[in-house]
């Protein structure tokens, strides 16, 4: 079912999963796909294997392909393929939509993706290409979500560019957007004042990444332009591998209540394909 209805209709969350290249770690998606479909999601979504990929036995979007179908067909989820652009020909990028529409996906977030190495750019140049090739061949048979940067993509110069560049995104045919992460809730709520100042009127899901491993998370926060307060990384510092899983929840929980306070419906986790941690946060929220 199309995202944007269900938006409408009800409050709820949904998961990011990365799909898995061997049976032991499909085996390890799967249950925590399980445990968290208990909390009934709007949707799932599952990442275009990229970065990591490089060495598999088979073409990355071959396993993002086989977890969307799995996720679909054997949990019965609702599911959402994301779609990296300028690393494959137009023609590459209608096959894989021709296969998601072949197999009742409705759903696609459409992105850029990082740039090759070698700086050759065979598609689409942005999201904004990817959304309008979506739009001319497939027409309404998509519902089609983007990326939102509140603190500004890596590549931004300054907000201003930022927003310019987001409503693109929305006038050429998104419905919904989800946030990279943040950590601190100001950005978010500063980006939507943006946003409604320049008409964007979409639903903007705010993502939540909770920390289990602050070195890996700082990373992944490098990569995508978000800060991580120095309130966080103090108070994680020197502790055991296990507190900080414990005191990443604890922040993680402060962090959605004050957004469901401040009138968030819908929150969108990014589990890194395990479920402990977003159970945890959950169950704290009741919802």
């Amino acid at each position: 079912m199309k995202i944007i209805e269900l938006l409408k209709e009800k409050r709820g969350v949904s998961f990011e999963f990365f799909p898995p290249k061997n049976q032991k770690d499909k085996d390890i998606l799967l249950e925590t796909a399980r445990e968290l479909s208990g909390y009934n999601p709007i949707f799932v979504s599952v990442t275009h294997g990229a970065s990591g990929y490089q060495n598999a036995q088979k073409p990355p979007i071959e396993y993002t392909k086989e977890t969307v179908l799995e996720l679909k067909n054997t949990l019965k989820l609702n599911v959402m393929a994301h779609l990296t652009c300028i690393a494959h020909t137009k023609d590459e990028l209608l096959e894989f939509l021709s296969f998601y529409r072949k197999n009742d996906i409705d759903n696609i977030l459409a992105l850029r993706g990082d740039i090759p190495k070698n700086g050759e750019r065979r598609g689409c140049t942005h999201a904004k290409e990817l959304i309008e090739l979506i739009k001319e061949h497939f027409d309404e048979e998509f519902c089609i979500g983007v990326a939102a940067y509140p603190e500004g993509h890596p590549e931004s110069p300054n907000m201003e560019w930022e927003i310019k560049y987001f409503k693109q995104k929305v006038e050429a045919g998104a419905s919904f957007a989800i946030t990279q992460m943040f950590f601190d809730n100001s950005y978010y709520y500063e980006f939507l004042d943006l946003c409604h100042k320049a008409n964007i009127d979409i639903p903007i899901i705010p993502g939540i990444m909770p920390i289990t491993n602050i070195k890996q998370i700082s990373k992944f926060a490098s990569m995508c332009g978000a800060t991580i307060p120095s309130y966080i990384t103090d108070a994680l510092e020197n502790l055991s591998e296990e507190d900080v899983i414990k005191k990443g929840v604890e922040i993680a929980i402060n962090q959605c209540e004050d957004l469901i306070k401040n009138g968030v419906r819908h929150i969108h986790f990014y589990t890194l394909n395990r479920s402990k941690a977003t159970l945890n946060i959950l169950k704290a929220l009741k919802l």
